[in-house]
């Protein structure tokens, strides 16, 4: 059934049992809160911002969306942006998208104005929700936009000019389900990916795919009603969102913390009586950092319920797992490797039970099959290193509007081959060797070397330029710009990192070497020879140990 149909059946259910909570720890209670219906809490010293909902009341918001995107003329097949902040409106609005039979389409909240506007057009995007974070970058784009598209405002404060109040326009709308029938077989969404070459390509996915991934979730962690999951990472991404998954499948709680620092994640799990936590490699590691340190204690929160701790988004070095268990023997942990287009995590993962194996990505996941494959596509040997190729109900239909991408990944059996590098031991682990790709991933997030490599060329002192990753032990990879000077000129590490104020900050270079850039007698810059050049340590060692 379409994964709606679980979010309708937990309000009948559970309906005044908590679904959704939002902490703000960094936002001072200075705000009137006049959002209808949410059951809100006294401020806290530690939370003063705390926001829940039940599951009749997240459901009956979605219904209201729905009826107001439908008053709107908004049809089955029609594309519908979220680009939000973590907040309490961000998933009844996606599944109120849903309801009207149209695709949800979440966009990455770091895109600047020209990405936005690239990917609203790629997608066919006819209305887009965004928050007050965008309005400088929707203001850029705005008179390009409303051509042709509704602007929907989510938030408090005052409404743009070029767009319409979220909360004024559902206030009338009702609430009762608009009752549009989808099978499995309707698209449900289109998230985004990119390659090296920078802009995003489109994913699309149905509502099979969006299913799959619940139950997948649900068989790996085993959520039960019981059951309460703290969600950091952005709600735009599938990992996010399908580990979210398994708690809409369990019809259990869930809490949106908004803020990393360790005291806030300890704090959340110590107050909500969190039992579920998934976390990215720079997070994990601020807390142990933390606790070396003795900036938090454990046994200043209460942490007996909390049961799992899992990991994904990027290769997981084996110490920080080691390390984790000394402090936390009694956690169960897991790891999950997969890809937008196998609708995030979960095609393979590690198992509770396997941790013996920490530093393999693990075995195939609920419902999926993987092979390694050589440059033909033809299955290697166990122990030999080829590309990983995955298989199952959550693989994508394609890339949008992208014919040749998606035949470049996607064969007539329905494999789909990675770009990853990859072997299986002889007790049928899998272990990421190295990545065919020269995407950075910096804390989880995709770096594009090409988009950083050519904005530094407009460097008038600049002769050449290598963007390629290194390994950090807190965010897993960093952006290294290798810089080859012209004859004649000057250029400091000053220089590059005040031009670089242009770029959004995630994309500026993280660290400057001033040497030759190596390319092949094809000009192909060598990225695998300057990344053995520069590497400091292997972030891909401890997975290829046995």
């Amino acid at each position: 059934m379409p994964i709606q149909n679980y979010l309708e059946n937990n309000a009948k259910n559970f309906p005044n049992e908590i679904a959704l909570v939002e902490l703000n720890p960094e936002v001072k209670d200075t705000r009137r809160i006049t959002w209808k219906d949410y059951d809100l809490t006294q401020p806290e010293p530690f939370l003063p911002y705390r926001r829940q909902i039940t599951w009749s009341v997240f459901d009956e918001k979605a219904n209201r969306c729905a009826n107001m995107l439908l008053e709107r003329g908004v049809k089955k097949g029609d594309k519908v942006g979220i680009l939000l902040m973590n907040c309490l409106e961000w998933l009844p609005i996606y599944f109120g998208i849903l309801k009207t039979g149209a695709l949800a389409v979440p966009l990455n909240f770091r895109y600047a104005s020209d990405e936005i506007d690239y990917c609203v057009d790629l997608a066919d995007i006819s209305v887009l929700f965004f928050g007050p974070e965008f309005i400088g970058r929707i203001e850029e784009i705005a008179d390009k936009l409303i051509q042709h598209r509704l602007l929907i405002f989510v938030g408090e404060g005052t409404c743009p000019t070029f767009s319409e109040d979220y909360i004024n326009m559902v206030a009338d709308s009702s609430s009762q389900n608009p009752g549009i029938q989808l099978s499995d077989d309707d698209y449900g969404a289109i998230y985004f990916s990119s390659g090296t070459t920078g802009f995003p390509k489109a994913i699309l996915h149905k509502h099979r795919a969006l299913v799959h991934a619940a139950k997948t979730e649900q068989a790996h962690h085993k959520q039960s009603k019981d059951d309460n999951f703290l969600c950091i990472p952005p709600l735009y991404h599938t990992g996010a969102k399908m580990h979210w998954f398994g708690s809409l499948i369990s019809g259990s709680k869930a809490v949106l913390l908004r803020g990393t620092k360790p005291e806030f994640i300890l704090k959340a799990i110590s107050e909500e009586h969190c039992t579920i936590c998934w976390l990215l490699v720079p997070w994990a590691q601020d807390i142990l950092d933390a606790l070396d340190r003795g900036d938090v204690k454990i046994a200043d929160y209460k942490l007996d319920q909390w049961r799992l701790m899992h990991i994904g988004a990027q290769p997981v070095p084996k110490k920080l797992i080691e390390d984790w268990k000394k402090y936390f023997p009694q956690h169960d942990y897991d790891t999950n490797y997969g890809l937008s287009e196998s609708i995030g995590p979960g095609c393979v993962h590690l198992g509770l039970e396997n941790t013996n194996k920490i530093g393999a990505i693990g075995i195939a996941g609920y419902g999926w099959e993987v092979r390694i494959v050589d440059e033909n596509r033809q299955t290697v040997k166990q122990g030999e290193v080829g590309e990983l190729a995955v298989k199952g109900p959550g693989v994508m239909c394609c890339y949008y509007k992208n014919q040749k991408a998606t035949e470049e990944v996607l064969d007539q059996e329905g494999w789909l081959y990675t770009g990853d590098m990859a072997m299986q031991d002889s007790e049928g682990f899998y272990y990421l060797v190295d990545r065919k790709k020269d995407v950075i991933i910096m804390g989880g997030e995709n770096i594009y070397p090409v988009q950083i490599e050519d904005f530094l060329h407009k460097m008038d002192s600049i002769k050449d330029v290598a963007v390629i990753g290194l390994a950090d032990k807190r965010l897993g990879e960093i952006s290294c710009a290798i810089i080859e000077v012209k004859p004649g000129y000057t250029c400091t590490e000053e220089d590059v990192n005040k031009f670089c104020l242009a770029l959004p900050k995630y994309k500026r270079p993280r660290k400057i070497i001033f040497a030759p850039v190596l390319r092949n007698p094809t000009g192909k810059i060598e990225k695998p020879k300057l990344r053995e050049m520069y590497r400091t340590e292997d972030p891909f060692a401890s997975m290829r140990q046995d």
